[in-house]
């Protein structure tokens, strides 16, 4: 009888160290993320690497396992208790060592393994460890399978069972790099900062871009587990300033920054302004729609309006689908409906064949931006952008609302928005011209001004995002609107911020 993970170990105790220590709260929507060691010990690690490995093998795939770790002091450490897991569930490791996350989905297509287990924390700050899991190339678990999985492991109800092998592949760093970069060429010597944050990235993206012909510039690329700078997350400030400050120092033609794990690339531009992944999306769809008629497009309810109302997207007969933010979901909605590429407005890019796997990659995301640059009959990023119809955009904001409660107050304004469409009642003395409601609300009005409320997926919160392409009053207006409904409910507390 295996013993079940306790919940409520402290670090220097006999028990710490001879039982496994799991908080449930690690398994999320389409991943696990702990506190490393005081939500999760080795013996917890391990403890899920059997439950993993007991859930590959009650799905019938062949439990060969791709497997790696991002650079951080502990990472190693990680991934060796849970490879002993899998071990002991019977399954085939095959390490590729020192990786980031695409790396590790490379490995599944490259070295024949249906699953994947890479150990990484991913954007998040030092102290934290976690797992992303797939058993269906290019795809990653969503919440059912989450779900089981946690049945599995705090149960105890893992199986173990002979077989385990271990394989190690030495320098799949060269593997991978030469597989992402074959075919691709820059015309030109675009200069790139490729920003790294000290992070996993650094002994890939710069290598990477210099292999398709760009000029670049290495910014923090030396491994530093440490991060004595910033984190490496293209979406916090401290690194988006950095970035801004390099291209001006440079006078570079583009910042390309990558998160800790490199499956997320944010851009700064010329003049060291940052542009939004969703934006970037509505260029890399006008430049990849102009040789491939009607193509389609996946973007999560979080971006920008006009993959709907840009007029060369019309022309260029594009059709696109909104779906959840998630980057589990958004890959496998691209999978499903064959989209050309899916983008989330984090900075997740998922390019399905010829341009990509399926998966989302900093690298392969950041080489389509270049050759769209070089494509571009000469002109800057920021050129590009200003040629996209003027929009009015918030920022995310989140309003408290607790765990318990933050879906049933979603469902009232999602019932309330439905009424008012179905009696023909007006917002912003408008007709609602549509709403999407598979992750939240997103209301949309006659002039193409929308709003946004849904539950946030980790954290005790709701998102709230507003943008609106016929002026600031109106994106001020959706706002105004959406926050009085949300004031009726007392359970929605202070935001983190507002516009």
């Amino acid at each position: 009888m295996l013993i079940k993970p306790a919940s409520d170990l402290k670090p220097n105790t006999y028990a710490f160290e001879s039982q496994p220590l799991i908080s449930p709260n690690g398994f999320r929507e389409y991943d696990a993320r702990w506190l490393f060691p005081e939500e999760i010990n080795l013996l917890g690690v391990q403890a899920l690497g059997l439950g993993l490995g007991t859930y590959f093998q009650e799905l019938g795939i062949r439990p060969r396992v791709a497997t790696g770790h991002d650079y951080r002091s502990y990472s190693q450490s990680v991934k060796q208790a849970l490879i002993l897991g899998l071990l002991q569930a019977g399954c085939e490791v095959v390490d590729v060592g020192l990786a980031m996350t695409p790396v590790a989905y490379f490995a599944q297509f490259a070295l024949d393994c249906p699953a994947v287990a890479m150990v990484t924390a991913s954007h998040n700050e030092n102290g934290w460890t976690g797992v992303k899991m797939g058993a269906q190339k290019p795809l990653t678990f969503g919440p059912d399978e989450m779900t089981r999985l946690k049945s599995i492991v705090l149960n105890g109800v893992s199986k173990p069972r002979s077989g385990g092998s271990y394989t190690r592949i030495e320098n799949f760093r060269e593997q991978y790099l030469e597989a992402v970069t074959a075919g691709h060429r820059v015309s030109r010597a675009i200069r790139v900062v490729a920003a790294c944050g000290n992070g996993t990235a650094g002994i890939f993206a710069p290598g990477a871009l210099k292999r398709i012909g760009a000029d670049v510039i290495p910014m923090d690329a030396e491994l530093d587990y440490t991060f004595p700078k910033y984190n490496p997350n293209p979406e916090d400030m401290k690194m988006l300033h950095a970035m801004a400050d390099a291209v001006r120092a440079h006078n570079a033609d583009i910042c390309l920054g990558f998160d800790g794990d490199g499956d997320r690339c944010g851009v700064v531009d010329d003049t060291g302004a940052e542009v939004f992944a969703d934006k970037i999306g509505v260029l890399l769809a006008r430049d990849l729609s102009m040789p491939q008629t009607n193509a389609k497009f996946v973007v999560d309810v979080k971006s920008t309006g006009l993959f709907e109302t840009d007029p060369v997207l019309k022309k260029n007969g594009v059709a696109v689908d909104y779906w959840k933010t998630g980057h589990s979901y958004i890959k496998r909605r691209t999978a499903e409906l064959g989209a050309l590429a899916g983008f989330e407005k984090s900075g997740h890019y998922f390019f399905n064949p010829p341009i990509g796997r399926g998966y989302d990659d900093g690298i392969v995301a950041a080489i389509a931006i270049l050759e769209m640059l070089d494509r571009a009959d000469g002109k800057k990023v920021s050129q590009l952008v200003l040629d996209l119809p003027k929009t009015w955009g918030s920022p995310t904001m989140a309003p408290y609302c607790p765990d318990e409660k933050k879906y049933a107050v979603v469902e009232a304004l999602t019932k309330e928005y439905s009424e008012l469409q179905k009696n023909g009642e007006k917002v912003l003395g408008q007709n609602i011209a549509r709403l999407i409601t598979v992750n939240g609300v997103r209301v949309a009005l006659e002039d193409g001004t929308w709003g946004l409320v849904r539950a946030s997926s980790n954290k005790p919160s709701l998102v709230v995002v507003v943008e609106s392409p016929a002026s600031e009053s109106n994106m001020r207006a959706m706002f105004k609107d959406i926050d009085s409904r949300l004031a009726k409910h007392p359970e929605v507390g202070e935001y983190d911020q507002k516009i």
